[in-house]
């Protein structure tokens, strides 16, 4: 049985929650998480990352019980949702000035048969913690990660770089979109965590893996209120999934 929190706060300095995530029932047949985080100019943000979760979750609940359950199939039913997603976040961009350039990261997080099927853009995060281990499943599409990939910078360094929240893919700019979607374990007691930046940026790794861990239904709660106690300087959104 597959039981998720979550919890979505607008944080200390931003004027709106541009976060947006969306966890399915207990009970429900498609076990779908979502998350989002929108960015570009007033109301654009929020409006890409609501759309963006609305899209993917209706392409996957709609086409999910057509889709053969094979590993390849499950891939490209996460990665077309994304593409979906995209593109009507890209048309909803050109109708209006005010939404231009409006973008938002995006986390999909399908769960069948014991595997995790992951969708990523953008840098929004995804953990899984097996046993007394936390690691992370996705690599940020940010500025910053490219330089320490390309043995530039240190991963210290990273974390502190001005340029941190630079994007160099995110879903909504460009007409097409090409996300990272990957299959991964998912077995009794291991725990998911989906994470915005406003969450990570805020919290060490080892805090994550400590709250997630604890209480599974307060976790969401406690990970939002220490990103707050260490400043709070964007939105913050917390899943917590967890195999029972």
């Amino acid at each position: 049985m597959i039981i998720a929190y979550a919890k979505s706060d607008i944080g200390k300095v931003r004027e709106m929650n541009q976060d947006a995530y969306y966890i399915s029932d207990s009970l429900s047949t498609v076990k779908l998480y979502l998350l989002a985080d929108g960015m570009g100019g007033y109301k654009g943000g929020e409006i890409a990352s609501k759309l963006a979760i609305k899209c993917a979750k209706s392409y996957i609940e709609n086409n999910f019980k057509e889709t053969p359950k094979d590993r390849e199939s499950l891939i490209q039913l996460v990665a077309s949702s994304m593409e979906y997603a995209n593109m009507v976040v890209y048309e909803k961009s050109k109708e209006d000035k005010e939404f231009e350039g409006m973008g938002t990261t995006l986390e999909v997080c399908l769960i069948y048969n014991n595997k995790a099927y992951i969708g990523h853009i953008g840098d929004s995060r995804i953990y899984r913690i097996r046993k007394n281990f936390i690691r992370k499943l996705t690599q940020d599409h940010s500025y910053v990660q490219k330089l320490v990939k390309d043995g530039t910078i240190t991963k210290e360094e990273a974390e502190v770089h001005p340029k941190k929240n630079m994007l160099m893919k995110a879903l909504g700019c460009n007409a097409f979109v090409e996300p990272d979607v990957s299959v991964k374990g998912f077995l009794r007691d291991d725990i998911i965590l989906m994470t915005s930046d406003g969450l990570t940026n805020m919290v060490k790794q080892e805090d994550l893996f400590r709250i997630a861990t604890g209480n599974i239904e307060k976790a969401p709660i406690k990970l939002v209120d220490l990103a707050n106690e260490n400043g709070g300087l964007d939105n913050i959104t917390a899943i917590v999934i967890k195999n029972i």
